[in-house]
């Protein structure tokens, strides 16, 4: 199932244009309906913030940074079932924000949260899980993974509908002397070199590789078109651990 997923993602991709996999994220190319269907829109009382992905029937997977603890409203709900968040989706109040123990900024690492929702999501049809990846993910040097998000365009403004851009990974000690004092369990990703990658609106949103969500959007360059960084992103595998730990309690 995931090989046909990816086969078919690589083939709308191709369809919708030859360059869509060199457009950027902010450009990018709308995802179908029948595809990506774990993602989620994570949201405050205005509207879309970040991205997230589902893994379970009541956890979304996000990044830290995306609520601030000094806010005491912050985040409250996440959307699913619905690539156009100008369209109705299955909606669910945010009834804990689990974040990482070690994070304090995106600069230091650890940028992941859980996020338990109010009640289930009935999965399937519109709305599915996206497998997470084994601790041991070993991912290749110019490997083609996708991110996807609600993020700006490149006129600076936010779009309705989901777009998907693929993105090659960068080896880490490249990205080691691009980004000075980089924190450790991350994967880089696109931007280096090319402007594929992410903006803002896209932070916590996937790196899929393989099918499973690898990565969680966690920062980049401020104006997204830095040729010479990197994108970076949380390395799902490396806190597989602390992520079973929490779906296993039912909270933190």
């Amino acid at each position: 199932m995931h090989a046909l997923h990816n086969f078919l993602l690589f083939h709308v991709l191709i369809y919708l244009g030859r360059n869509a996999l060199g457009a950027k994220i902010i450009n990018g190319v709308k995802v179908p309906d029948n595809l990506m269907r774990y993602m989620a829109s994570v949201q405050e009382s205005d509207g879309h913030v970040c991205g997230g992905v589902l893994i379970s029937n009541n956890f979304v997977l996000t990044a830290a940074h995306c609520h601030d603890d000094d806010d005491e409203d912050g985040l409250v709900r996440v959307v699913l079932g619905t690539h156009n968040l100008g369209n109705n989706g299955t909606v669910r109040d945010i009834v804990q924000r689990c974040k990482h123990p070690h994070y304090r900024d995106h600069t230091t690492g650890s940028d992941i949260m859980l996020l338990k929702m109010s009640e289930s999501v009935p999965v399937g049809g519109t709305i599915r899980h996206i497998p997470l990846p084994p601790p041991n993910m070993n991912l290749q040097q110019d490997q083609i993974c996708h991110v996807a998000g609600w993020g700006i365009t490149e006129a600076g403004r936010s779009v309705d509908d989901l777009r998907v851009v693929g993105v090659s990974v960068v080896d880490q000690n490249v990205c080691k002397r691009q980004w000075s004092g980089i924190p450790a369990n991350v994967i880089c990703a696109g931007g280096y070199r090319t402007h594929n990658g992410f903006c803002n609106g896209d932070s916590g949103g996937p790196l899929v590789c393989n099918g499973m969500a690898a990565g969680v959007v966690s920062f980049a360059d401020q104006v997204c078109l830095d040729k010479r960084l990197p994108n970076v992103y949380t390395d799902v595998s490396k806190f597989r651990p602390w992520i079973n730990q929490i779906l296993r309690q039912n909270g933190c």
